[in-house]
């Protein structure tokens, strides 16, 4: 059975730290019109430092793992077919080379690079990189969640102790619901605590693992986006499931996923949410 050697974990930062510095960071704050290209539509972009960034990872991954498939998100942007091999893999890393590109493409510095390592499937690694401040969090599947710095500095992080409905904050990715969940959920925002979007899963799985937030919630499950900061955070004490009790890997591509700091926050949450769905009728995918 395929397992990521201590070694191979720090060879995995390594390489996103150098990647991070010689492609993303020289291209902030800096980018022409040329360099940005839309997608689906103008909030969904792409630039020339989210290319540059999934292409030197992607060599660097492969010389070290020849056999492992690799799925980045520009690559499945080019072949959809792709991300339904993660499942069936012995091992793949799955890569957003920026994430929150809409806030890189405008200067903001709320960006990173999440990298995540599956098994047929499942996590088994987490990497949560912030080029900007150059730390990162972690976790694999011997290793503990943790915050490491540049400078050598790391603490194991926890999440919060958890929170009732009423009282949680956290992050939902409204905008990218369809209509009719966006109209059943737009409740939701007096009757939780606070709701926020940081535009970047990296730092929202970030701020949820170290504590400092109690859920996620999304209907849109990007592996690149999810995996890496929901192994993260069970690793780190929290939970994380699709909202009709179902665990979450990459061979789940629809329904709803909520990450939450323990499981009386997930139930509460969960009862919350399922509610205002019911109310229009509509069950989760």
């Amino acid at each position: 059975m395929t397992r990521l050697a201590a070694a191979d974990e720090a060879a995995l930062i390594a390489i996103v730290r150098e990647v991070a510095a010689a492609e993303i960071m020289p291209r902030f704050q800096r980018l022409e019109s040329g360099q940005v290209d839309e997608k689906s539509g103008p909030h969904d972009l792409v630039t020339e430092a989210d290319l540059a960034a999934e292409k030197a990872i992607t060599t660097a991954i492969r010389a070290r793992f020849p056999e492992a498939l690799i799925v980045g998100e520009e690559a499945v942007a080019a072949d959809p077919a792709l991300r339904h091999r993660i499942a069936e893999a012995e091992l793949a890393f799955i890569i957003d080379p920026v994430d929150g590109t809409w806030n890189f493409a405008h200067g903001l510095p709320l960006f990173g690079v999440i990298l995540a390592a599956t098994r047929f499937g499942q996590p088994i690694f987490g990497l949560l990189h912030d080029p900007v401040m150059d730390d990162w969090i972690t976790a694999g599947e011997e290793s503990p969640a943790r915050m490491v710095h540049a400078d050598g500095r790391e603490r194991a992080i926890a999440v919060s102790g958890g929170a009732t409905a009423a009282t949680a904050s956290g992050f939902m990715h409204f905008n990218l619901l369809p209509q009719a969940h966006q109209q059943a959920m737009a409740p939701l925002y007096a009757g939780i605590g606070r709701i926020y979007s940081l535009r970047c899963s990296c730092h929202e799985y970030r701020v949820l693992a170290r504590g400092a937030a109690d859920f996620c919630f999304s209907g849109t499950l990007n592996p690149w986006d999810h995996l890496a900061g929901a192994f993260i955070t069970r690793r780190a004490g929290g939970v994380a499931r699709m909202l009709d009790g179902r665990d979450y890997d990459a061979a789940v591509t629809e329904g709803f996923l909520l990450v939450a700091s323990d499981e009386p926050t997930w139930e509460a949450l969960r009862a919350e949410i399922q509610a205002r769905l019911d109310e229009v009728g509509t069950a989760p995918a």
